[in-house]
């Protein structure tokens, strides 16, 4: 502040506006309360020292500079609060607030500074020289609070003015607690490790960052500091925390400001930030809480009031960490439920079944199913130990499978060694036959080059017929998705009734393929249950060379 405004006639007229007035009392407040917040804070620490060393002396005359700090707490808190200056002039009078304060911490301001010499002079006596730092830092916070009174009646240049003072002319503290505390509909609204955890305090008071993180390493907490806000979103950037102890006052970016960025960043919202400021308006805590903040706190902090609130905040936390740890693992649960859903049962069937339907049964008008059973492989399993027996059936069924999902058909089941796939379902298709009739002549390839891998003499038989089919889920604890109807029987057969090493197909699929694939006519044949019926050997492709022309 220049000057020519600290040279203006003191006590003329009040501060412009009550906003600016609430403002102007919660900077005086916060600008007293923090050497305050050192006098208490230190003293206590070195108070429980010297009585856990056996002390009693020192521990007493320690408990004296305390109990005049909350005095000096007491006089601060009553002489600048709102209220006090309301009912008693209606004005703020800053030459009669500086006078008044001079006058009543006179005797607690000389008790702390006085015993904080004595006591320096008795712990060098006593071999304490630990204790002679701390002592330094209570004398010369007394100092500074007497200090930071006598800077009180240069703000009263401000009183002068008949309209609020031009933002420029007002202290860039005062102007930031106006803007910290300006009414909540007009404030922008945010974006949408020891053994006890890892904290961050920040604060730009190096007095306050001692006496916090002090604190808390007693405690057991694994203690992290930043004197301002861009430190603190450096030092989030770089390892988690499980706690932030936030300043509110600070330069550059306040708290406010880290705190929107916080819970406006979906990596660092979950992070509970506990407010510590001797900034007390009530607009300014709903606005922290309303922000996300857990609790706030005002300065001087009482110890046993702060453990309690960072303990709770912490417990709150491993509660949402165990939270979302469990619904973590239901995600993988429920993709693993999923995964095995549709390894037995088609996507869209799978789909039905989740959104609710509990009775699932389609009629398609044309589709094309194929069997097929391993030719020999009985004689072979019989010789074979059980894991041998699966390990064989798993990498002809794994090549398989390999085939369907490549073919884009859709596997039903497996029986012994038996296999059955279809065609133009669920999803319809208009090349369902040309499909099956791909895959069946890779199977037999495939077969082939796996029995000459073995050693072992076995064939694949394929039938293939294509016809109207309903398909449909049954069961309700172990399900399956299934083929009915007179198609699937007639498969069957072709399987059944036809040759080792090839594909045998019914009339109705033979003309549907064969302009584009070569047959060897076999004849009627008698089938059970079907009387007499003509059949055909799928030999190969047309773009491809054939063992028998068609």
């Amino acid at each position: 502040m220049s000057d020519s405004v600290a040279e203006r006639p003191q006590g003329e007229q009040p501060v412009a506006s009550a906003a600016a007035q609430r403002a102007l009392l919660a900077h005086l407040r916060h600008e007293l309360r923090t050497p305050i917040n050192a006098i208490l804070g230190y003293s206590e620490m070195l108070t429980e020292d010297a009585a856990e060393a056996g002390h009693e002396r020192l521990a007493s005359d320690l408990g004296k500079i305390r109990s005049a700090g909350g005095r000096l707490l007491d006089i601060v808190n009553r002489l600048l609060d709102p209220a006090h200056i309301e009912s008693h002039a209606g004005e703020l009078d800053l030459a009669e607030v500086e006078a008044r304060l001079r006058h009543d911490v006179r005797v607690p301001s000389s008790t702390v500074i006085g015993y904080a010499e004595l006591l320096q002079e008795e712990a060098a006596e006593l071999g304490q020289e630990h204790l002679i730092e701390d002592l330094q830092k209570i004398h010369a916070a007394g100092k500074r609070l007497i200090e930071q009174i006598g800077t009180i009646v240069r703000l009263s240049g401000m009183q002068g003015e008949s309209a609020p003072a031009p933002a420029a002319e007002i202290p860039h503290l005062v102007r930031d607690a106006l803007s910290a505390i300006r009414p909540l509909e007009s404030a922008h609204a945010a974006p949408a490790r020891g053994e006890q955890g890892a904290v961050l305090v920040v604060d730009d008071s190096p007095t306050n960052r001692d006496l916090l993180s002090r604190r808390l390493a007693r405690d057991g907490y694994a203690v992290t500091v930043a004197e301002n806000g861009r430190e603190a979103l450096e030092r989030i950037s770089e390892r988690a925390f499980d706690l932030v102890l936030l300043d509110l006052m600070m330069p550059e970016l306040n708290g406010f400001e880290v705190l929107r960025h916080m819970k406006g960043d979906e990596r660092l919202r979950h992070i509970p930030v506990i407010m510590i400021s001797a900034l007390d308006e009530i607009d300014s805590v709903v606005r922290c809480i309303e922000m996300g903040a857990e609790d706030y706190l005002p300065k001087p902090f009482n110890p046993t009031l702060l453990q309690a609130r960072i303990s709770s905040s912490m417990e709150r936390k491993r509660l949402r960490d165990r939270e979302q740890a469990y619904l973590e693992q239901l995600a993988v649960e429920r993709e693993r439920s999923e995964r095995l859903l549709l390894n037995v049962l088609p996507q869209p069937i799978a789909e039905r079944l989740k959104r609710g339907e509990t009775e699932i049964a389609d009629s398609f008008a044309e589709a094309t199913v194929l069997f097929s059973d391993l030719v020999g492989f009985t004689e072979i399993a019989a010789r074979l130990a059980p894991t041998e027996l699966v390990r064989r059936l798993n990498v002809i069924f794994s090549a398989f499978d390999e085939l369907a999902e490549r073919h884009k058909l859709e596997k039903i089941k497996t029986i012994g060694d038996a296999y059955l796939i279809v065609g133009g379902l669920p999803a319809l298709r208009a090349d369902h036959a040309e499909a099956v009739a791909e895959m069946a002549l890779d199977m037999l390839a495939v077969t082939h080059r796996l029995a000459e891998e073995s050693g072992d003499s076995f064939q694949i038989r394929v039938g293939i017929h294509t016809g109207p089919v309903v398909a449909g889920v049954v069961g309700t604890t172990k399900f399956t998705y299934d083929l009915w109807g007179d198609t699937v029987n007639t498969a069957s057969r072709m399987e059944s009734y036809g040759i080792p090493g090839t594909i045998q197909v019914s009339e109705a699929t033979y003309v549907r393929l064969r302009e584009r694939f070569h047959f060897q006519e076999r004849g009627p044949i008698e089938v059970k249950g079907k009387g007499r019926l003509r059949t055909y050997l799928l030999t190969g492709r047309q773009d491809a060379p054939s063992s028998t022309a068609g």
